[in-house]
């Protein structure tokens, strides 16, 4: 009897799991503008993640505190119209062709920002902006250093078998630490660490974190953390 209780709480506990399980994968490649060589994160996430929770696991993959504000861009993929081309789709009856032409970038954040033109991303899923491999997406961190990140879509598909997601698969490089001026204020940085001789060699020295090395990510880490999530 005692057997067959367990066998059945087992039962029961392997489809809350399976039930937990996504239906669809998304991986991405994030990369942040201007590092180079790229500092980069490849991740898989569910594909209907919501952008609140988006934002969540890109902080934890990337190495951010979330200190400061963020929002994600999704550019207009078509050019911008030529002299006359615009007066030209109008007399032609062409208005449906034209409103593509002239809709903008769309950007998505935390409401409470209350960040003009901005609509709330807890309300909108990553496949819903971005729903075919090749897919990309613009990610803002801290208007002020402009941490700007490309989210490419590079995968989509069944999730593994037994995989939490979300989970962080590969990266390189460490993320700069928080407020030391943007990706040029971090490398004018560790130039200077790098020199002994260097008149700021002292100041960045003891303002970097501890032990912070540049060349280091520490994908367990990040996947313990996003365990959590």
């Amino acid at each position: 009897m005692a057997q067959k209780q367990a066998n059945t709480v087992a039962a029961k506990s392997a489809r809350r799991q399976k039930s937990r399980q996504p239906i669809q994968i998304h991986e991405f490649k994030i990369t942040l503008h201007d590092s180079k060589p790229p500092i980069w994160r490849r991740v898989a996430v569910p594909s209907d993640i919501r952008l609140s929770k988006l934002h969540l696991v890109i902080q934890v993959v990337m190495g951010w505190s979330n200190y400061h504000l963020h929002q994600f861009v999704v550019r207009n993929p078509r050019p911008r119209l030529k002299k006359g081309e615009s007066n030209a789709m109008v007399r032609s009856g062409q208005r449906d062709k034209l409103a593509m032409y002239m809709r903008r970038d769309r950007y998505l954040s935390d409401p409470q920002f209350e960040l003009e033109e901005a609509e709330d991303e807890s309300k909108v899923k990553l496949n819903e902006l971005a729903p075919l491999v090749k897919s990309k997406l613009i990610y803002e961190y801290d208007f002020g250093d402009n941490w700007s990140h490309t989210i490419e879509v590079v995968k989509i598909g069944p999730p593994a078998e037994g995989v939490k997601y979300p989970i962080c698969i590969s990266g390189e490089l460490a993320c700069p630490p928080e407020d030391c001026g943007g990706i040029w204020g971090f490398y004018d940085m560790l130039e200077a660490v790098e020199d002994p001789s260097h008149e700021l060699h002292k100041e960045f020295t003891e303002w970097l974190p501890r032990g912070f090395n540049p060349e280091r990510f520490d994908l367990k880490k990040v996947n313990s953390v996003l365990s959590k999530l």
